[in-house]
């Protein structure tokens, strides 16, 4: 008796559906993607299961993380009224009585609760990780890709579960014709094996018509909010859902950041005269910012691309790790491992294909001025084509070790 709105049934639920398959994989190819084209040969990671086709970063244009995870971020939030509207069009099928009707009714309710359950983890760790909110040692990245890998396999047994009931109702209420109806004329569905139209409806308060209208605004309004920020430049000025804000800095350092000195416990007094860079290998040397400034000088154009969703492209200008790996005549194929100033960051673990890219620096500079402390003084990795998260900010040491 509680769920009363005539406008539920399995049209409107077929739908949303048939809207979420495309999005759905789009979102689900290009996170893929993101993980094994750029988490895969160039660093070590997690994931063990990346297919042998994607270990070749090199290959991929410089841009690409910054495309596919500004799509995967961008889609992804506009996806959220969607499958709000969907969830709220089952509703009542998570609530029937009995529970259990049949072997077959456990496992659809047990698929389906399933189905729910991972695809709101999804959007709560997407979203968590676009804030950079990590409590304790939680690590979202992972609970996100073996969740996708979850809610994925669910959703497409799902859909092809219900494809039957989906072409049922194109096929008895038509394809567009119930959007065509206005509210005075939005009557409630036949009462349906699946308990999705309402056994007592109430009068309409709002179409087929004017719900799908809602969605898909309140989906366009989060694309208007939020694009600019995977877009960059004059476009970051629309983006009002910028976790971090929309201003950085003065002059050429203008431009995003996710953590800044100030919230990773950066002081000037850690990154001042007394700095100095330790690099170890088969041996150690130890440099100063000056020393560092002295030897030949490269500058290169790199997108950091964050999986917060923004990119951004600089004229960065440093020694290229290749050099310092030379000097202290790191192991044939070690791992780097850049240590930061920061309290309690774990080190990332860089693969020599990646640091010996002539165009992997140790940046001490960026668009013909010294890096400010929010984007790493007194010097940072960066790197080609790479996750944000392993460009690494307030260097104080460079690990080469055995792999």
């Amino acid at each position: 008796m509680f769920w009363r709105s005539p406008i539920r049934g399995p049209w409107l639920t077929s739908v949303l559906g048939t809207l979420l398959v495309p999005a759905i994989t789009v979102i689900a190819l290009t996170g893929f993607i993101d993980h094994w084209a750029h988490y895969g040969n160039d660093s070590v990671g997690p994931a063990g299961d990346i297919p042998a086709l994607f270990h070749f970063t090199a290959s991929w244009p410089s841009w690409s993380y910054a495309a596919t995870q500004g799509m995967h971020v961008t889609l992804g939030m506009m996806v959220f009224p969607l499958v709000l509207a969907k969830l709220w069009s089952v509703m009542p099928k998570l609530f029937q009585r009995p529970v259990i009707k049949s072997v077959a009714g456990a496992l659809e309710r047990i698929s389906l609760l399933g189905l729910v359950a991972s695809v709101l983890v999804e959007l709560a760790t997407g979203m968590c990780m676009m804030q950079d909110w990590t409590p304790g040692n939680f690590n979202f990245t992972t609970v996100h890709y073996y969740g996708a890998w979850l809610f994925g396999t669910l959703f497409v047994l799902h859909a092809c579960i219900k494809l039957p009931v989906m072409r049922r109702a194109y096929r008895e209420r038509g394809v567009l014709k119930p959007m065509m109806e206005g509210v005075s004329q939005t009557k409630p569905e036949p009462l349906d094996e699946g308990g999705l139209a309402p056994i007592n409806p109430a009068a309409p308060t709002i179409s087929r018509r004017g719900l799908l209208a809602m969605v898909g605004g309140a989906s366009l309004t989060i694309f208007a909010v939020q694009a600019g920020e995977s877009l960059g430049g004059p476009f970051r000025r629309l983006a009002l859902l910028a976790p971090r804000g929309r201003v950085f800095g003065t002059g050429p350092n203008d431009f995003p950041v996710t953590r800044t000195a100030a919230s990773a416990e950066i002081t000037s007094a850690m990154t001042g005269t007394d700095w100095r860079l330790t690099v170890v290998g088969a041996r150690s040397i130890s440099f100063s910012r000056q020393q560092l400034l002295a030897m030949a000088q490269s500058t290169r154009t790199l997108t950091i691309a964050c999986t917060d969703g923004w990119s951004t492209t600089q004229h960065w200008t440093g020694v290229p790790l290749a050099t310092l790996a030379r000097l202290v005549d790191a192991p044939q194929g070690a791992i780097l491992r850049p240590v930061s100033l920061e309290p309690g960051v774990t080190s990332a673990a860089l693969s020599s294909s990646l640091y010996s890219d002539s165009r992997s620096l140790l940046a001490l500079r960026v668009n013909g001025v010294d890096i400010s402390l929010d984007h790493g003084y007194p010097a940072r990795v960066t790197l080609p084509d790479v996750p944000g998260t392993l460009n690494v900010k307030w260097v104080r040491e460079l690990r080469f070790e055995a792999a």
